[in-house]
């Protein structure tokens, strides 16, 4: 049907207008106006929206391997933009300033990590099982690393440990975090009666991480993956005299 004000307008199922055909006076379309109902409006956002986040989360991945390698400073606009083939403007859209960009990046490196190696521990029975799970978990995600630079956090720790600003703060709470679920892990064993109850779990969990950061750093200068079986070995020959008798067998997977 021909509307008054010259169009021709379709309805919907539920008869709402969808859209006109404005017409010129030599009878051809000049443009359309497409007129959607609430539901489909609904529908056509979310879906802009899950493109969008799937956008964000391919460049951030991207960006977190290239800070891995380059360094977070070195991370800006401009070369993420380049590594990408992505204009500047399309990524300033999602992120607004360099600083930005950065912390999103730990964010996204962050979360990566805590599904490759917290998740999966937190399957294991909590005790010694789930602590030896969290170390077999940190060393297989940069034994097979995700990111060219291996443990993204303890390239970021050396790169920002004397640079003061948001960035350093976020790097100190989530490497904070990690010292933490080391320890916590500890206290848990021992509460469980796997670990000897006078075991010092702050200086353990000392320990733990320079056996795990070495074989990082070991495998990132050398390129020898013998080291991933040398901290292995070093986190047993630790953690076995203050191991009651009967959860020795857990820390077999060390062996």
């Amino acid at each position: 049907m021909r509307a008054a004000a010259g169009c021709v307008v379709g309805l919907s199922a539920a008869g709402r207008p969808r859209c006109g055909f404005t017409w010129s006076r030599a009878g051809h379309i000049k443009r359309t106006i497409v007129l959607f109902s609430d539901f489909e409006r609904a529908c056509y956002n979310d879906t802009v929206a899950t493109k969008g986040t799937a956008t964000r989360r391919q460049i951030l991945l991207r960006a977190a391997d290239l800070a891995s390698a380059e360094g977070l400073e070195g991370l800006s606009i401009g070369r993420l933009s380049e590594a990408l083939g992505m204009s500047k403007s399309g990524l300033f859209a999602h992120f607004g300033s360099k600083e930005e960009l950065q912390l999103a990046v730990l964010e996204t490196a962050r979360d990566l990590f805590a599904a490759e190696v917290l998740a999966p521990a937190a399957a294991e029975p909590p005790g010694l099982s789930r602590l030896v799970a969290v170390v077999q978990g940190w060393l297989r995600h940069v034994e097979h690393p995700v990111f060219r630079g291996g443990c993204f956090f303890a390239a970021a720790a050396a790169e920002w440990d004397d640079r003061p600003g948001r960035v350093r703060d976020r790097v100190v709470a989530i490497t904070r975090q990690w010292f933490s679920e080391l320890e916590t892990g500890l206290l848990e064993a021992a509460a469980r009666g796997h670990l000897r109850a006078d075991s010092d779990a702050a200086q353990l969990a000392f320990e733990l991480h320079a056996f795990l950061h070495a074989a990082n750093l070991a495998y990132q200068l050398h390129g020898d993956a013998q080291v991933f079986a040398r901290a292995r070995s070093a986190i047993r020959r630790v953690l076995l005299p203050l191991t009651h008798e009967h959860h020795t067998h857990v820390l077999d997977d060390l062996a």
